[in-house]
């Protein structure tokens, strides 16, 4: 069946459909010819199956998990249970001071004494722990965004603009023991915004598919693990131009400190936004 007979069945919309899909959760036949996706009763009931789960809050890396046979439904759905008590008493303990707050006339930021709302501060701070935890955890999030993709590559663009009509005839693309050993027209410079693309658009879906972990936070370590490689694409670029003006020597020390640094902040963000589970 077309795409718009599977939003009739479903009732879901088009781009519901094309998500799941895209996240390789189900995979519509094509008809001869013409391309077009071709929907079985199969792909129906799957369709509804993990819109089901979504809506119980279980993350599209987990239905995939449990669609490839590497945990059961069982075991998620027992998971998803005790994390949504914690939010329930969570949020319950929210709501209760923010009655107490409302209850309060003319309240305001300058006027607001915690203590008065929440008890004992620290064991206040205790039960709201995962929070903090995920704030502390805000940088990978952050690096984890299409934003910062965006950035990195506008950065490789526009480095590269301005650079070129400083840059001789042929720059250097290898290195060996500090010294340049091959080298290629200066137009090769906007190869590296180009490849920034390439890695979001392309390998970003490999790194995600092919990263053999059972996770929530895969599809977050993808993004990161994209961003860090545009990073490091950026990197490579300012260290040719940088080299070519005499300013530096070894890309190798560049990339070490480039990898130490943004693995070390993935470790401890992924570390304390579990803890905060």
């Amino acid at each position: 069946m077309t795409i718009k007979e599977a939003e009739k069945f479903t009732g879901l919309s088009r781009s519901n459909i094309r998500f799941y899909e895209k996240e390789g959760l189900i995979a519509p036949a094509r008809t001869e010819g013409n391309g077009y996706r071709d929907y079985s009763e199969d792909d129906i009931e799957n369709i509804k199956k993990i819109a089901c789960l979504r809506t119980l809050g279980i993350s599209v890396e987990s239905i995939r998990d449990i669609m490839s046979g590497e945990i059961s439904l069982y075991k998620a759905l027992e998971e998803q249970s005790e994390k949504l008590d914690r939010e329930i008493k969570a949020f319950g303990r929210a709501r209760t001071v923010c009655e107490k707050m409302r209850k309060t006339e003319n309240i305001s930021f300058e006027k607001l004494q915690v203590e008065r709302y929440v008890g004992d501060l620290q064991d206040y701070w205790k039960d709201n722990e995962p929070v903090f935890r995920l704030d502390s955890a805000g940088f990978v999030h952050i690096w984890s965004s299409l934003a910062t993709w965006a950035v990195i590559t506008a950065l490789s663009l526009i480095t590269g603009i301005l650079a070129y009509g400083k840059l001789p005839p042929e720059i250097p693309v290898q290195w060996s023991g500090g010294e340049a050993v091959s080298f290629a027209d200066r137009n090769v410079i906007f190869a590296y915004p180009i490849a920034c693309v390439i890695v979001r658009v392309f390998l970003r879906t490999f790194i995600y598919t092919k990263l053999n972990i059972s996770s929530p936070y895969r599809g977050l370590i993808a993004e990161y693990l994209t961003n860090f490689l545009c990073f490091v694409i950026l990197s490579a670029e300012a260290f040719t131009i940088l080299f070519v003006f005499g300013a530096v020597k070894n890309i190798v020390i560049v990339l070490f400190a480039d990898a130490a640094v943004f693995i070390g902040m993935l470790a401890a963000g992924i570390r304390k936004a579990g803890r905060g589970k």
